[in-house]
């Protein structure tokens, strides 16, 4: 007897409107990071369009464009493509969640739109990562709302008895980010409650070092939830079906992950070192921030020995290579995370360039360069169509893996420098550098940044040049592959 699933024909409708919203807002995203990556550089570059093109106005636009705008995307756009597969069920099946997940998309970038024009604007509640006000946060609600449905609508009539490791990734990134989002927007609307001011500004519900706590929470565990765990989703299902290889231990998946849950949301405290929260705390947030290597390592180890015995296909496939490289930073990311958490080390990179370098280490290296992995894997199997270049796949990944290099390898010692810099002082106890001498001594690295980050600017528009070129004229393919992608040379 046939197995139905064999006869699904999977809807990937909302998975290619996520999929090009995840290019469009790359775009955007890094083209501005670039921008004002130049401009700290160049300061005159400030003032190209008066007060809208200022470093202050454009860094939230960067920020949220790739973590909302990019990252989001990417991830919903293979949750609509892996959610069908893993769980045997098509989305045609049922006329609800196609809905579910239409509304999804379109109230999505209704929100994003506006989003940017309140930013734009200079309408901020000026908490980063959280600069949405309220009506903008309802309708964060409502998008996030719809996403729970599409996921336990689609498990509720699933075929597959068992959830693949994917799955519960994902439950993860959706139920942390409902409780981290909801907890750390709670705002007072200041003209509903005083009739002053304006009808769309705010207030935070906490205040002093409690909203600050709250903040932080907020900040290090949305990196958790969706830097980290809906990315981590992505790989335990493309890696295997891209290199045909089993996950090397599933017990492992399951060990990593039932731990990373309950040590990840206890290291926020890290953020407030030095700061007026209480020391234990302080103390607390940095011990689990060092433990947090067993479960982070203990996915990327499991990552890295599933290609055990194929590591030959690192070498032919670029596919691979980027997913490989990506557990890779993945790991230098969450290694540097830990170290820069221990109190003596924090007292030194605190507040300097160090911190955005291992941000972008991160970012760039495990979360961009596995949402284009995934997007290449993808391809292929939604369009019909070959990878149209293997050769610009290649010199992509070299250009950004070099601009990654620089990047973050400039911002290490910028920020070191910064760090003993401002600790240095003479026999007397008076500093040796003003802020200024700092400036100046750091201003050779801020232009390399700049340069690592227009490198990987470029290799994304080559990425999104054979996509386009993939999905438009490339030569169509009759039968899904089961495993390595297709692609012409």
């Amino acid at each position: 007897m046939a197995n139905p699933s064999q006869n699904l024909g999977y809807d990937y409708t909302v998975a290619k409107w996520f999929m090009f919203a995840c290019i469009l807002f790359g775009i955007i995203g890094m083209g501005i990071g670039t921008l004002i990556a130049f401009q700290l550089a160049f300061p005159e570059l400030n003032n190209i369009a008066g007060e809208y093109s200022t470093f202050g106005r454009l860094r939230p636009l960067h920020t949220n464009g790739v973590i909302y705008g990019f990252m989001l995307s990417g991830i919903w756009a293979t949750w609509y493509y892996v959610g069908q597969r893993v769980l045997k069920v098509s989305m045609r099946e049922s006329k609800f969640l196609m809905f579910v997940g239409k509304a999804h998309f379109i109230i999505f970038m209704i929100t994003i739109l506006l989003a940017v024009v309140s930013l734009f604007a200079g309408i901020t509640t000026s908490k980063e990562y959280s600069e949405l006000e309220w009506p903008f946060d309802i309708a964060v609600v409502v998008i996030w709302v719809l996403w729970g449905m599409s996921i336990f609508g689609l498990i509720g009539i699933r075929r597959e008895k068992s959830l693949y490791i994917s799955v519960w990734y994902y439950i993860a990134a959706f139920l942390g980010v409902a409780m981290l989002y909801l907890f750390n927007n709670m705002e007072v609307p200041t003209r509903l409650v005083t009739g002053m001011g304006s009808w769309i500004h705010s207030v935070s519900m906490y205040a002093g070092s409690n909203d600050a706590l709250v903040q932080w929470w907020f900040g290090h565990n949305a990196v958790a939830f969706v830097f980290t765990v809906a990315i981590i989703a992505e790989i335990y299902y493309f890696l295997p079906k891209e290199s045909g290889q089993p996950i090397f231990s599933y017990k492992l998946s399951l060990f990593s992950f039932w731990s990373l849950m309950f040590i990840y949301l206890w290291a926020g405290g890290h953020h407030l070192i030095y700061s007026t929260v209480p020391d234990w705390m302080q103390t607390m947030g940095s011990i689990f921030s060092v433990v947090l290597i067993l479960p982070s390592w203990g996915s990327a180890i499991n990552i890295l020995l599933t290609m055990k015995g194929e590591w030959h296909q690192v070498k032919e496939s670029p596919l691979i290579k980027f997913m490989i490289f990506a557990s890779t930073f993945y790991m230098f990311s969450t290694l540097e995370g830990s170290i820069q958490s221990v109190k003596s080390i924090n007292a030194l990179a605190h507040f300097t360039d160090w911190i955005p370098g291992h941000v972008h280490d991160g970012t760039l290296g495990w979360v961009g360069f596995m949402t284009m992995a995934a997007i290449y894997h993808m391809t292929p199997r939604v369009f019909k169509k070959e990878i149209y270049s293997k050769k610009i796949m290649e010199l992509q990944f070299t250009i950004q893996t070099l601009g990654i290099v620089l990047f973050f390898s400039s911002m290490w010692i910028a920020g070191i420098t910064q760090g003993m810099m401002w600790r240095a002082y003479d026999d007397g106890g008076a500093l040796l550098y003003s802020f200024i001498d700092t400036v100046v001594a750091l201003h050779p690295y801020f232009i390399i940044r700049a340069i690592g980050g227009l490198l990987y600017l470029i290799g994304f528009f080559m990425f999104a040049y054979n996509i386009y070129k993939s999905v438009t004229s490339s030569r169509s393919i009759e039968v899904e592959p089961k495993s390595a992608s297709p692609m012409q040379a």
